[in-house]
């Protein structure tokens, strides 16, 4: 609204210097009826529909009261609210802005007898303006459907190797419960009674885990309960990353200390996407992975020196919008952006308990 609102002061500004330039027949009509057709722009983004009705009403105002008023501010204004009517309002909403500015003028020109070039002229003025507006706003809105898409996709695979991780937990509890429980005598039965409770509860939650992954899984992926990758593969990762043709140094900060699984697993994916955009995207550039340990968060920042940009899609077809997520899990941020001084930056804070 800030633009909106200095936009609105310099149509007004400039209008009213034509005013006072040149005063013409009622000038302070003239000057009112300005007010009127430029203030409303301030909100036009808020009451796209009422405000082209006033700037409408006003500048046939302007017609009636000068014949034909020469400010420059008269169809620039004009202009602005046929576009804010394309690109603010869905139909059937846009529809009614589009017969709002086409109808009242081209009945004028009727009236008047005016060249059906006017016509013409005033029916793309107008027209080419709201759907320059309309289609801005179908892509945008398509834009935007794609990105919840990919939001959609995005969670469902990492709910996916989050399914890998539990089971792959659930497993490990369901041996070593049984492993104890064989060792037990029969001075510890109570004891014994009590594991195997224990080993049945967590194989009934890996069953209900294989359900699960029956609702998650792709077309013909079948479930495992290998471990996920977690940082102890970063070296590898930064090797492949070497081997592809982009030199990476990697820093750590901190204590390090065992990390949750998930938390574990969501730091190595965004290690891996942000070095994969940087390969694709940051032409030829190096690269600096830099994990932070503090008490209840891990900060990830991945730095590239190359032409400062990066694609939304990294490896898979994931990128940007798969980090966004595995962070929105944990109640975390993520910031991707040029550095100032050139090159690529990924910023993630992931929180976590110990």
């Amino acid at each position: 609204m800030r633009g909106d609102v200095v936009l609105a002061a310099i149509l007004l500004l400039a209008g009213e210097a034509a005013v006072i330039a040149e005063p013409g027949p009622h000038p302070w009509a003239i000057a009112a009826l300005t007010v009127a057709y430029t203030v409303p722009l301030a909100v036009r983004r808020r009451y796209p529909l009422a405000v082209i009705a006033i700037v409408l009403a006003a500048v046939g105002g302007c017609a009636l009261v000068a014949d034909e008023p020469s400010q420059i501010a008269v169809p620039v204004a004009l202009l602005v609210a046929a576009f804010t009517g394309g690109r603010e309002l869905d139909p059937p909403h846009a529809w009614i802005a589009l017969a709002l500015l086409l109808v009242p003028q081209g009945a004028a020109q009727l009236i008047s007898d005016a060249a059906a070039t006017e016509f013409v002229f005033g029916t793309l003025f107008f027209g080419g303006a709201w759907a320059f507006g309309h289609v801005l706003r179908r892509r945008s809105q398509q834009a935007a459907t794609d990105e919840r898409a990919a939001a959609t996709a995005e969670r469902t695979r990492i709910a996916r190797e989050l399914h890998d991780v539990v089971s792959h937990s659930l497993s490990v509890v369901v041996v070593q419960t049984q492993a104890i429980r064989h060792r037990l005598g029969d001075p510890d039965s109570a004891e014994a009674r009590d594991l195997a409770a224990v080993e049945a509860t967590a194989r009934q939650a890996l069953g209900e885990m294989r359900r699960l992954f029956g609702v998650l899984r792709a077309e013909g992926e079948d479930a495992t309960l290998a471990p996920q990758p977690g940082l102890d593969q970063l070296d590898e990762l930064v090797e492949q990353s070497r081997a592809a043709g982009l030199p990476v140094e990697v820093r750590t900060e901190g204590d390090r200390a065992p990390l949750p699984p998930g938390v574990d697993l969501a730091a190595y994916r965004i290690v891996q996407e942000a070095l994969t955009n940087a390969r694709r995207h940051a032409g030829h550039a190096r690269a600096c992975v830099t994990l932070r340990y503090r008490e209840d968060a891990l900060d990830i920042v991945v730095d590239d020196d190359g032409d400062g940009t990066a694609s939304t899609n990294g490896a898979g077809g994931h990128g940007l919008t798969g980090m966004r997520e595995r962070v929105r899990i944990y109640g975390g941020s993520l910031e991707a952006a040029p550095r100032p001084e050139g090159g690529f930056r990924v910023h993630a804070e992931v929180p976590f308990r110990r």
